[in-house]
């Protein structure tokens, strides 16, 4: 028997409402079931079960969702996406959306441009500078 491991997201009476807005932020997305208090959704093949449990929790940094992107394109897309009404922009690629859950909008290229000892140093300067993610600065840093 395979057991699944998937995020429950608590929300305000807004869960409907968010894995609405999800799915037509990312592709392959669908609403599995709606029960009321239990949305059932999948962004992009992975599953995730919308909580409607009341004001008791709020989201924080200390979880966010990583979106590693192919290029230029996918970055603008999500973070505009995410970013839109209501959402902030943060630091060095990271966003909160409208209802308050943190992402991380990042090029899927990073790690390699990190892992290079000589260009290092520059390119974690230029990010540290950015709030949404520029490739081509990073390439040429």
């Amino acid at each position: 028997m395979t057991k699944q491991i998937h995020p429950c997201l608590w929300f305000n009476g807004q869960a409907k409402s968010a894995a609405t807005f999800y799915c037509s932020v990312f592709p392959n997305s669908k609403i599995i079931s709606d029960q009321g208090m239990v949305v059932n959704f999948e962004l992009n093949g992975q599953f995730f079960m919308g909580l409607n449990g009341g004001d008791n929790f709020k989201f924080n940094e200390a979880v966010s969702f990583v979106i590693s992107c192919k290029d230029q394109n996918e970055i603008d897309h999500y973070w505009n996406a995410l970013t839109a009404d209501g959402g902030s922009e943060g630091n060095c690629g990271w966003c909160k959306d409208k209802f308050g859950l943190s992402w991380q909008v990042v090029p899927a290229m990073l790690g390699e441009l990190m892992s290079n000892p000589n260009n290092r140093q520059r390119v974690m300067q230029a990010f540290m500078k950015m709030k949404k993610f520029d490739i081509e600065t990073l390439k040429n840093a």
